[in-house]
């Protein structure tokens, strides 16, 4: 065990109070949280998906924010589970209320800055929309202290792959790169390889009011191309994913970006 560790949780309090103590002397200390959901994410990735992926983006926004200076980032333990109401009916759905998640994140929020945390960016790679507001609402009184890095954002979703912005993009090749580069352990590579094409786009279903993976006719609870799926392109798009969060940080705190 090091003050250096990069995960809050591998921290002893003896560790944890020399890196409080001593870090902020040289440089503001950032938590991430990496927050996703439990899910279906097709027959071929695990229910954890979103939150590997959000913690794939944290471990790599870590190196940036050494690079970059002031900062230096501390990855807190996940929040796992979320608003997953568009997946209801498929196995491994786990949904919790809005108010509930709102209420939780916040009190994790509250109590890492309260622990001497600078900042605290919560890392958000859920894309329900009703997931995503319900961690937005954590930010109303929060201001400078607590961020929130999604790729709803438009400036940070023009920034990632041509299925991510065509909204087919649900386990599909988006998805299913970051985990081969992430977490290949978690990719079902025989399914993977044989999953025809499913071009139904959840942002323009779900702007049409159709708010279900079953009724949107994701029958097994993707879309997308997982079968196109490339190691290289989720070593990339996890770049990209680390940029938004560092993006989020620094803009927060009034740093140039």
């Amino acid at each position: 065990m090091t003050t250096g560790s990069k995960f809050l949780a591998r921290h002893t309090t003896a560790t944890l109070h020399t890196l409080l103590t001593a870090e902020p002397k040289k440089r503001a200390l950032v938590a991430l949280v990496p927050i996703g959901s439990t899910e279906p994410h097709g027959p071929h990735l695990g229910l954890g998906t979103d939150v590997v992926i959000s913690a794939a983006a944290c471990v790599k926004a870590c190196e940036l924010l050494d690079k970059r200076g002031p900062l230096v980032g501390v990855i807190a333990p996940a929040i796992s589970y979320g608003v997953t109401e568009c997946a209801t009916g498929f196995p491994g759905a786990v949904s919790v209320p809005a108010d509930v998640l709102t209420a939780y994140t916040a009190a994790v929020c509250d109590g890492l800055l309260a622990q001497g945390m600078r900042h605290v960016c919560l890392v958000n790679n859920h894309l329900e929309p009703a997931h995503d507001a319900a961690i937005r609402a954590v930010l109303a009184g929060r201001e400078g202290k607590v961020s929130v890095a999604c790729p709803l954002t438009r400036k940070w979703a023009r920034t990632l792959s041509a299925e991510f912005k065509s909204g087919a993009c649900h386990a599909g090749q988006y998805e299913t790169s970051i985990m081969m580069a992430a977490a290949p352990e978690m990719v079902d590579e025989a399914m993977r390889a044989v999953l025809q094409p499913v071009p139904i786009s959840l942002s323009e279903k779900l702007s049409a009011g159709i708010t279900t993976f079953a009724a949107m006719g994701m029958e097994l609870a993707y879309a997308g191309n997982p079968a196109a799926a490339t190691v290289e392109e989720g070593e990339q798009q996890i770049a990209k994913l680390a940029d938004m969060v560092v993006g989020e940080i620094r803009e927060a705190l009034g740093l140039p970006t």
